[in-house]
Order: C-alpha cells, then structure tokens, then sequence
C-alpha cells in the first residue's frame, strides 16, 4: 500500500481512539455518574492513563499522518518532495511517542484490572478489597465476591468496563502506531515511488 495512504488511513482511525480514551478516562472520575471525594477515587486513574496517554499523546501524532498522507507522492527519495520526506521522517517520531501512549494505557487498565477499584466495603472505610488476591482469585473470574463493595453504587462493573475499553484502545493505538514506524521508516530508507521517465 502507499504509504501516503497507510499514514492516511492510520491517522483517521486514531483520532475517534483518542477522543474515546479521553473520555473513557474521565469517565472513571465518576463512577456510576456520581461526584465523590478525591481520596475516594481508584489511585490509577490519577496516571491520566486515557487522557494523557492514549488521548494528548496519540492525537498529535495522528494529526501528523494526517498532513503525511496529503503529500502528493507516496515515496521520500524519489526527488520530488523534500518537505514530504520530512513529514513522514517526523510522523514515524510521533508515530513511536504514539506508540509509548498507547502501550502506557493498556499497561494502566492491566493493573487497574487486575487490582480492582477503590471502594466501601459497608463500614464507611474505603480500600482496596482485591489488590492483594492471586490471580487464581482474582475478583475479575469471580463476581460473587463484587458484592464486598457497597458504595459507589456498581463501581466493580464500572471499573471493568472503563479499564477494559481503555485496554483494548491502548492495545489498537500501539499497533496502528507501529504498523506507521515500520511504514514510515521503510518508505523514508527504501522509498516505494518510482520516478517517470521520459
């Protein structure tokens, strides 16, 4: 494929990922649509998982295929463009800050997954009821044991939901992002365009 048209293409599919991740993540300060106390919020959300990583860190790149995949020849070293050669030189930089986003995210949900949320377990103290489980008796292959948490109201189903959408996300992003390093570099070292002869 082109690669004007593979940075195209990998830019316009990043830019409703990042959007989505964004508001996944803010989404988990409200759990169940309530407003709570800063201290009662799960600790990893406060990493900016999906804003920062998945959302600010992959828009700029996406933007950057984006102008990439505008140039008129799909190739760096076929001597028409430099400035083309130059944007997607840049783009597989941003493409590789992309990449870092979105397998910070997916490592973020990991946890935040496998540790479970912050919550009251009826006695008006909030901890963290499974972060000490194995995984064997992982609250996640067990919902029986979802009724520990009180308050808020669904936090576990919440949680699962926000932290696995954010996972599955991150996942996505990095690989779009490196399909676009791999892309980039070869056509920036190689070039796909072959020049007309008269």
């Amino acid at each position: 494929m082109c690669t004007r048209k593979c940075s195209k293409c990998i830019g316009i599919t990043l830019l409703p990922l990042a959007a989505c991740a964004i508001v996944s993540n803010i989404l988990l300060y409200f759990p169940n649509g309530q407003v709570l106390q800063l201290s009662e919020i799960t600790d990893l959300v406060w990493f900016f998982h999906g804003i920062l990583g998945a959302g600010m860190l992959v828009i700029l790149p996406a933007f950057m295929m984006l102008g990439a995949g505008r140039a008129r020849c799909c190739a760096n070293r076929c001597g028409v463009s430099g400035s083309f050669s130059f944007q997607m030189l840049l783009s597989v930089v941003l493409a590789v800050l992309g990449f870092a986003g979105g397998a910070y995210c997916a490592v973020i949900s990991s946890l935040g997954l496998i540790g479970g949320p912050l919550c009251d377990t009826g006695d008006g103290e909030y901890l963290y009821p499974f972060r000490n489980a194995s995984l064997e008796d992982n609250y996640l292959f067990n919902q029986t044991t979802w009724s520990i948490c009180k308050e808020p109201e669904n936090i576990i189903l919440w949680n699962v939901i926000l932290f696995s959408i954010l996972l599955a996300i991150g996942v996505i992003e990095a690989i779009l992002c490196l399909i676009q390093v791999v892309s980039g570099l070869a056509a920036f070292i190689c070039g796909t365009c072959m020049r007309r002869r008269k």
